[in-house]
């Protein structure tokens, strides 16, 4: 079996090899450790080989293992937020990766406010069409920001989404996706006059397509942890 180390080795090495095809730089490239299921032993191993970021789907999971590991490294949530789980993910996240409705930025606006913090956020865009994906459509893109630019205690640092399913077995297949994620972060950029400094899109399956358009944040578990305990 591979370990943790190996497998990260493995895709720091994919990193390079997918900034050089594209001439980027691979320090541009934020990795964020999905630790989904994993336990805390494996998560500190991850962490003392270089892990700077780890990512969780699910606030109470990352509950449970946050006193264990503490805040000396970055966490992010990369799974759906239900509104009930606003004020936990605040105390634990320091960027929420996936707002996907103006009700859950409303929900973390109330919840901000009253805690006098700033929440960086990324708005999650569903680039794929598929009924299954959570996400604001394309179209409702600069409706999202208006009304979250609006929300004093919100800060939008990017966009972040999944490839279709089909990914997982052709990566090749994320790739209109992730254009079109791309193009809307140049458009919306140019519509607000604002910088959306983070892409967050690619995962173990697509990651390097999603460096070849233009992401500079990467959610890979199963290629570090191996696969997943259902």
């Amino acid at each position: 079996m591979s370990s943790i180390a190996e497998n990260l080795e493995r895709i720091r090495v994919r990193i390079n090899s997918a900034c050089t095809r594209v001439n980027r730089k691979p320090e541009e490239i934020n990795l964020v450790a999905v630790t989904k299921t994993v336990d805390i032993e494996r998560i500190k191993e991850g962490i003392a080989h270089g892990i700077k970021i780890i990512g969780e789907n699910r606030v109470q999971e990352a509950k449970e293992k946050y006193p264990a590991i503490g805040n000396s490294i970055e966490w992010h949530m990369v799974g759906h937020l239900q509104t009930n789980k606003v004020k936990t993910a605040l105390e634990i996240f320091s960027l929420i990766q996936s707002v996907d409705t103006i009700h859950l930025a409303e929900e973390i606006q109330k919840r901000a406010s009253a805690l006098n913090k700033i929440i960086p956020v990324l708005i999650e865009v569903n680039t794929s069409g598929e009924e299954t994906k959570y996400g604001l459509n394309p179209e409702e893109l600069s409706s999202a920001i208006t009304s979250i630019q609006a929300m004093s205690n919100i800060s939008i640092q990017g966009f972040m989404t999944i490839g279709p399913g089909l990914a997982i077995e052709n990566p090749e297949a994320s790739r209109k996706s992730f254009q079109l994620l791309y193009e809307l972060k140049n458009k919306k950029e140019t519509e607000f006059k604002v910088k959306l400094p983070y892409l967050s899109m690619g995962m173990s399956s697509d990651f390097e397509i999603a460096i070849e358009e233009g992401s500079n944040m990467i959610r890979v578990g199963t290629a570090i942890f191996g696969e997943r305990i259902r």
